[in-house]
C-alpha cells in the first residue's frame, strides 16, 4: 500500500506503512544511522500529514514485521481485544489523536481503550503529537499494580533505590541502601545492577537485601538486576526473589539477542508468581527497555526505532509487570544523540507505554560522551513529574559508579515531590514515619543518632 502527500509543488510517496511510520518520526540519529529518517522537514511534515489519514484499522491488517517470522508480531495480532478497540475503531490516526486530548477522554475511557490499542497504532498518534499532548495523554493514564506496596496512584511518585558497587561489595551496597531509605527513596524497588553473573554472588546480594528489608519491615521489594536464567536458578536454590527483572526488545530476533522468547518468559513469571511473597498483589516482573536496542542488534526489520520500542511494550503488557522502565539515553548518542532527542524520546516511550497500560517508569540518563548534561536531565525529570510517571531512579549522586553514566539522585526524587506535591507509595510513606524519616506532611526529617538506619550505617 502507498501513501502520499503534495507540500508545495512536490508530492511525497511512501512505500509501505513502515517507510510512512520511519519518515514521521521526529528526526533522531539513530533512525538516520539506519537510513529510515525522513531526509528534510518538508519530507517529514508531508509524512505526519499522509499518516494523519490512516485509519487505525490498518494497522491490524498490515504487519510491519511479517507474522510467520515473529512472535511479537504474533503476540500483538493474536492477543488484540476488538471489544476495547470498538470506541476508536472507525477513527484516523489524527483523528484519534484529538479523540485522546478531548476533556471528555478520562482515565476511565482510557484504561477501558488500552487492550484495543497496539503498539503501532501507539506510535503512529504518538508521532503527531507535541510533549504537551504526550504529557496532557499520560497523565490521564492510570495504571496501578501491587506487591508489598501500591504503585501508581494520583498524586504518587515512587523510586527505585539503585545502589550499584562496582565489586558487589556487600558493605558498598547496603551503605547506598541506607543512604537511599534515609531520603525516602526505595518504594518502587531496591534494585541491584550486579557486576558479576556468578549465582552465588546474585544469591548473596538477594539474601543481603531481603535481611535489611525483614529486620525493619520495610513493604517494599527487591530486584538483581541479573538475567532472567539467573534468577530462576536462584528461585530453585530457595533464594528470597520478589521481582524477575529482564531486558526486552520489540522484536523476536531483538530477544534471542537477550537470549530470551516469550515461553521463557512464560515460565519465570510463573515461578515467581508461586512464591506467592507479594503481601497487597502479585505483579512480580519488572522489564526495561530502551529506543535503539533492535537497531543496535541489526534487528529492526526496516522499521524505526521508537516504533520498535512500542512494541517491546506489547511483550512486557503479555506479563502484567510490577514495573517497566525506558532507560532513555543509556544506550548512547548513536541512538538519542543529544538532550533534545532524548527528551522527545522518554516522553514518547512514557506515553506510549500508559497508553497500552503499563507502569511506566523511567531511568532519566545520558552516557558522557552524548551532547546532554544534568540541566537537561532536569527537563525531562520534571516534564515526567508532570505527565504522572510512576517511578525514577534514585542512584547516589545520580553517578553510577559500576554502569558508568549519569543518572537522578535521591536528591532528585526529593526535588520532584516536594516541587509537584508527589508523596511516595502509601505503604512505603507509613513506615518512612513511622522510622521518623519523614513527618506527616512527608518532609524529610534531619536524622539523629537514635535512627535505627542511622545506627545500623555505624556498624558497616
Amino acid at each position: 500500500m502507498h501513501f502520499s502527500h503534495t507540500v508545495g509543488a512536490q508530492r511525497h510517496v511512501f512505500d509501505d506503512l513502515k517507510t510512512l511510520l520511519a519518515k514521521a518520526s521526529p528526526a533522531r540519529s539513530g533512525d538516520y544511522l539506519a537510513g529510515l529518517a525522513a531526509t528534510s522537514e518538508a519530507e517529514r511534515m508531508a509524512a505526519r500529514m499522509a499518516l494523519a489519514d490512516v485509519p487505525l484499522s490498518t494497522f491490524l491488517n498490515e504487519a510491519l514485521v511479517p507474522y510467520e517470522h515473529d512472535e511479537v508480531t504474533r503476540l500483538i495480532l493474536d492477543s488484540h481485544n476488538l471489544q476495547a478497540f470498538k470506541p476508536v475503531a472507525s477513527l484516523t490516526v489524527g483523528e484519534f489523536r484529538n479523540w485522546l486530548l478531548l476533556h471528555e477522554t478520562d482515565s476511565a475511557a482510557l484504561a477501558k481503550v488500552a487492550p484495543g490499542i497496539t503498539p503501532e497504532m501507539a506510535a503512529a498518534v504518538s508521532k503527531l503529537m507535541r510533549n504537551q499532548d504526550l504529557i496532557a495523554v499520560a497523565r490521564k493514564c492510570r495504571v496501578v499494580t501491587r506487591f508489598r506496596n501500591t504503585i501508581g496512584l494520583p498524586g504518587r511518585l515512587s523510586v527505585r533505590l539503585q545502589p550499584n558497587h562496582p565489586t558487589d561489595d556487600p558493605k558498598g551496597i547496603a551503605a547506598s541502601i541506607i543512604d537511599g531509605l534515609l531520603y525516602g527513596c526505595g518504594d518502587a524497588t531496591i534494585g541491584i545492577n550486579p557486576a558479576s553473573d556468578n549465582l552465588g554472588a546474585i544469591i548473596s546480594l538477594l539474601q543481603l537485601v531481603d535481611e535489611l528489608r525483614g529486620r525493619y519491615a520495610i513493604p517494599t521489594q527487591s530486584c538483581v538486576l541479573t538475567h532472567v536464567t539467573n534468577t530462576m536458578r536462584a528461585i530453585a536454590q530457595g533464594a528470597p526473589v520478589d521481582l524477575v527483572f529482564q531486558s526486552i526488545a520489540g522484536s523476536e530476533q531483538a530477544n534471542a539477542g537477550f537470549g530470551i522468547n516469550l515461553t521463557l518468559l512464560t515460565e519465570a513469571h510463573d515461578a515467581a508468581q508461586s512464591l506467592a511473597r507479594g503481601t497487597v498483589g502479585n505483579n512480580v516482573m519488572y522489564f526495561e527497555t530502551g529506543q535503539g536496542s533492535a537497531l543496535s542488534a541489526n534487528a529492526h526489520h526496516g522499521v524505526d526505532q521508537q516504533t520498535m520500542e512500542a512494541r517491546a511494550y506489547a511483550v512486557a503488557r503479555a506479563f502484567s509487570p510490577l514495573l517497566v522502565n525506558t532507560v532513555v539515553g543509556f544506550i548512547g548518542p548513536e541512538y538519542l544523540y543529544d538532550g533534545k532527542q532524548i527528551i522527545r524520546a522518554g516522553l514518547e516511550d512514557h506515553f506510549c507505554g500508559k497508553l497500552l497500560g503499563l507502569p511506566m517508569g523511567c531511568d532519566v540518563c545520558y552516557t558522557n560522551h552524548a551532547e546532554a548534561d544534568q540541566d537537561d536531565m532536569d527537563t525531562l525529570l520534571t516534564l515526567f513529574g508532570v505527565a504522572g510517571i510512576h517511578f525514577i531512579m534514585g542512584v547516589p549522586g545520580a553517578d553510577d559508579i559500576m554502569l558508568n553514566y549519569q543518572s537522578t539522585s535521591f536528591h532528585d526524587a526529593l526535588y520532584l515531590r516536594d516541587t509537584l506535591g508527589l508523596r511516595p507509595a502509601p505503604e512505603f510513606e507509613a513506615w518512612l514515619q513511622g522510622m521518623g524519616i519523614v513527618d506527616m506532611a512527608g518532609r524529610l526529617q534531619d536524622a539523629t543518632a537514635r535512627q535505627p538506619l542511622l545506627q545500623l550505617a555505624h556498624t558497616l
